[in-house]
């Protein structure tokens, strides 16, 4: 199933309403679909990279719409209608592993890492902060600035380094971004750790 929804997401690049399929792949991406934006999102600023920018923000600005979605379904509708989807997914037993030993820490830095990386799915990271009841306002913040990071970093590259990079980032970009989240956390780690440790001086 898997292969045959990415194949499918990867067909609608070709299409003249590939934009507005984009902005709905990151939205729904967000909740409830498997396959990430990127899939779409790659082909269509290689084919056309004067419009890299421009599919950059519709992918930033629909993936924060459905992360919004999602932060309401775990905010109001957990029982009703998220965990049916999560276990639908096979994410269930992880969404409740994170659930049960988040802190504020935790979804701090998941919601770093799956903006930037899906790692772990966004979908997860969105409903867990509606569950948990992150503040809404850095909750869209995060979402901005870490989905927008991804898309805008991406479209550069396709924009200065075209074909070539193509299968670099196809292949890497996990890795990449990975890479980028872990030190974006680490940053974070060290400036709570030395802020705290002023505390405890004075």
């Amino acid at each position: 199933m898997l292969r045959a929804l990415y194949d499918w997401t990867l067909s609608l690049a070709s299409r003249k309403s590939a934009e507005a399929w984009l902005a709905v792949i990151a939205f729904v991406e967000s909740s409830v679909f498997l396959v990430p934006a990127d899939v779409l999102f790659l082909p269509m600023a290689l084919a056309r990279p004067k419009l890299a920018y421009r599919f950059a923000l519709i992918a930033t600005l629909a993936s924060t719409l459905g992360g919004i979605a999602g932060y309401f379904i775990g905010y109001f509708a957990y029982e009703a209608f998220a965990k049916p989807v999560l276990a639908f997914y096979g994410k269930l037993e992880a969404f409740e592993a994170l659930k049960n030993c988040a802190s504020e820490d935790t979804l701090v830095m998941l919601l770093v890492t799956s903006g930037l990386a899906h790692l772990p799915p966004i979908k997860v990271v969105t409903i867990l902060a509606g569950v948990a009841q992150v503040s809404f306002v850095f909750f869209l913040l995060s979402c901005v600035i870490a989905r927008g990071a991804r898309f805008f970093a991406l479209a550069w590259a396709l924009q200065r380094y075209g074909e070539g990079i193509k299968t670099f980032i196809e292949k890497r970009l996990g890795l990449l971004a990975g890479i980028a989240a872990a030190v974006l956390i680490g940053l974070y780690l060290a400036v709570k750790y030395l802020a705290a440790s002023g505390t405890t001086t004075c």
